[in-house]
């Protein structure tokens, strides 16, 4: 009982702080929240959350915030993810369902994140090599050339114009469309990739050129990885709204954002597209960001993370909205990937 008590002014404590901004003090959390109990017996439960390093004060006769040790707590005692509104949830569908290409999901996602929990949202393109082949296209131009189109699980789409050496027949053509979708579709790029070598091997053999042209493009097509590193950043002008610990927590998070190797870093640990990962302050792999936490999961085609999205913000930040944010729009953009 006076463990769920304390708990209770525990979770109180975060509430409000995050609320308000102000260090919390006993008689605010009798005011404003229904413990039940007396204000000598919430000051007795302070003093013993601040023994067990939960909460601390940061002057002399101020009130108290969380200290890291308390949001993690308060995250790992989190019964439930709060649901999002009803308008939350028509903002999600409306901006994403809109998107008419890979890019476009991206931008509407980092856009969407920011605006849904007011913290920096980043979101990394889909890794290529975690993807599959979905579906391949080839559209004669000209006799003598030829447009290529990839699309993967990842909604991402490769295009080449190839130039053939010499005339490829219809028949050919309609034989080499075939061979190529029969080999790769719902391969792994990397297997995938070696599955074409083998067409490319027979087309050798056989004499034709052109279709050994057209496969070495696709194969190439599959082997550029340019996107397994690119992220997008959004909503830095969220900042602003933290004026204290500009030094400490600020100035290191908009260093942070300019290199995409460390928001990787800070990305990498949420691998699971069915758990939203939370890591507070010196939990993240970046000491210089002791003063953040970040809330990320990954995302992708039937429960496969093909990639990670999510924010960083610093320390005292709503967990559960932004929580229930994170898990929501990566369950959108999976649900338009497998579309």
């Amino acid at each position: 009982m006076v463990e769920e008590r304390r708990l209770a002014v525990l979770r109180a404590i975060v509430e409000d702080y995050v609320s308000t901004q102000e260090p919390v003090g006993s008689k605010a959390l009798v005011d404003r929240h229904q413990l039940g109990v007396s204000p000598a017996t919430v000051r007795n439960d302070m003093a013993a959350l601040e023994e067990e390093g939960l909460i601390a004060q940061p002057h002399t006769s101020a009130g108290r915030v969380p200290t890291d040790k308390g949001y993690r707590l308060f995250v790992d005692k989190l019964s439930t993810v709060k649901p999002l509104s009803a308008a939350e949830r028509r903002a999600i569908t409306t901006l994403l369902e809109g998107a008419v290409d890979l890019d476009d999901v991206v931008q509407r996602s980092v856009r969407l994140l920011a605006q849904l929990t007011r913290q920096v949202a980043v979101v990394q393109y889909p890794i290529l090599a975690r993807s599959t082949v979905r579906h391949v296209e080839l559209v004669p131009l000209t006799p003598t050339r030829m447009l290529s189109v990839l699309i993967l699980s990842t909604g991402r789409v490769e295009q080449r114009v190839i130039e053939l050496p010499d005339e490829l027949s219809e028949d050919d053509l309609s034989r080499l469309r075939t061979d190529v979708n029969r080999a790769v579709v719902g391969e792994r790029i990397a297997d995938a990739a070696d599955r074409l070598g083998e067409i490319t091997q027979e087309s050798a053999s056989a004499g034709l050129a052109a279709t050994t042209v057209v496969v070495a493009s696709l194969i190439e097509a599959m082997s550029d990885h340019r996107s397994d590193e690119r992220v997008v950043v959004g909503g830095t002008a969220n900042l602003a709204r933290f004026g204290d610990g500009y030094e400490t927590t600020i100035r290191p998070m908009l260093e942070a954002l300019e290199e995409h190797v460390v928001l990787l870093r800070l990305l990498g640990e949420a691998t699971s597209s069915s758990t939203v990962t939370v890591r507070i302050g010196r939990e993240g792999p970046v000491q210089e960001l002791s003063g953040t936490s970040v809330v990320a999961t990954g995302y992708g085609p039937r429960d496969e993370a093909l990639a990670t999205l999510g924010i960083v913000g610093p320390t005292r930040m709503d967990y559960p909205g932004s929580m229930a944010a994170v898990r929501a729009v990566a369950r959108y953009v999976s649900r338009i990937l497998e579309e």
